[in-house]
C-alpha cells in the first residue's frame, strides 16, 4: 500500500476485487517514528506498515477502540461456528461498502467474502451491478440476498431496517447471534466508510 500523499493518484474504474493503494490526504507519521502509545494503539503491530492505520494513530486511544471493536465484531463466535459465519460477516462489510462508494474497502471485504465464501462470482456480480442490481437480477443466493438487502437497509438510513427484515433473516437460517452479527459487522462499516472516504482515496497500484 502506498503511503505518500504526493504519489499519483490513479483512481480504479469500477469495483474490484484487486489489491489497491490508499493516499492520504494527510502526512501519516512514517513507522519507524512511531511512539510506543501509537503502536499500542494499532493492537497489531503489522498494522504500522498500513498509511490508514498511521494516520489514525494520531488519536491511539480511539483508534486502539475502534480495532478491537472491528476485530470483536468479524471474528467473535466466528471461529467456533456460533453466530454469522465470517465469510457473510465480509460480505455485509461488502454490500456496506458498496452502498457507500467506498471503492477501497469494498475491495478489501469482497476478497475476503469471495475467498471464505468460496462464491466469487456472486461476490463479482455484487460489485460490478451494485446491490440494487443484483438482488433483482437474482445474481445471489436466497441466503446472501437476505443478508445484502438487511445491509442495504442499515446503511441506507437504520430505520429502513424493520421485521421485514429479520422475519427474512430468519427464513434463510440466521438466529439471534448471526442477526446480532449482521447489524454490528454492517452498523460498523457504515461508520468506518465515511472515516476513509473522508481522510484519502484509492489508487490503482502503479507498476514498477
Amino acid at each position: 500500500m502506498s503511503t505518500t500523499t504526493t504519489a499519483r493518484v490513479t483512481p480504479p474504474e469500477h469495483f474490484t476485487r484487486e489489491q489497491l493503494d490508499w493516499l492520504a490526504w494527510l502526512e501519516p507519521p512514517r513507522a519507524q517514528d512511531l511512539t510506543p502509545e501509537q503502536i499500542a494503539g494499532l493492537v497489531e503491530p503489522k498494522r504500522a506498515e498500513n498509511p490508514y492505520f498511521r494516520l489514525l494513530a494520531l488519536d491511539p486511544a480511539v483508534l486502539e477502540a475502534r480495532t478491537r471493536a472491528d476485530l470483536d465484531i468479524f471474528h467473535t463466535g466466528a471461529r467456533d461456528g456460533s453466530g454469522l459465519p465470517r465469510a457473510e460477516r465480509e460480505l455485509a462489510a461488502t454490500a456496506t461498502s458498496r452502498t457507500n462508494g467506498c471503492v477501497f474497502c469494498a475491495s478489501v471485504h469482497a476478497r475476503f467474502a469471495a475467498t471464505l465464501g468460496h462464491r466469487p462470482e456472486e461476490v463479482d456480480a455484487l460489485l460490478a451491478q451494485g446491490v440494487h442490481t443484483a438482488l433483482l437480477e437474482g445474481s445471489l443466493s436466497a441466503r446472501w440476498s437476505a443478508i445484502v438487502r438487511a445491509a442495504e437497509a442499515l446503511t441506507r438510513t437504520p430505520i429502513a431496517f424493520g421485521p421485514e427484515h429479520v422475519a427474512e433473516l430468519r427464513e434463510v437460517g440466521l438466529d439471534d447471534a448471526a442477526l446480532v452479527d449482521l447489524i454490528s459487522s454492517a452498523g460498523f462499516f457504515s461508520w468506518a466508510n465515511r472515516l476513509m472516504l473522508s481522510l484519502g482515496e484509492p489508487s490503482v497500484p502503479s507498476v514498477p
